[in-house]
């Protein structure tokens, strides 16, 4: 199996553009600020509650901003012509895993070793 770039821009693409709908969905722009506007209706007496859904927020906020760079990252390899080589050993990343994955930057071998 070969490895169809052009499906995986595509791919990256429509990933980048969901991801970027989460993250103002949830009240954050791109780069993972949350907006000025955002309101959890704070008060006295809700300050527990309010609290503990300000953490959540963020913590989904800084899962989509991770995902949102992995995808910007694979688009700069596309643009590089480095699409499908490993960031850290430089072999080729399997093509079952790049299109199951499109925003690997690692081969299997070397993200398990990181995830370890």
């Amino acid at each position: 199996m070969s490895l169809d770039i052009s499906t995986a821009k595509k791919a990256l693409r429509t990933e980048r553009k969901n991801l970027v709908h989460q993250l103002d969905e949830l009240g954050a722009v791109e780069s993972g600020d949350l907006k000025a506007d955002l309101d959890f209706g704070e008060s006295f007496a809700d300050a527990a509650a309010v609290t503990a859904e300000r953490t959540e927020v963020l913590g989904l906020v800084d899962s989509l901003k991770r995902q949102l760079e992995n995808v910007d990252n694979a688009l700069a390899h596309i643009a590089a012509g480095t699409y499908g080589t490993c960031d850290n050993c430089g072999q080729e990343i399997g093509a079952d895993r790049m299109e199951f994955r499109p925003a690997s930057v690692l081969c299997v071998d070397c993200k398990s070793r990181v995830a370890s």
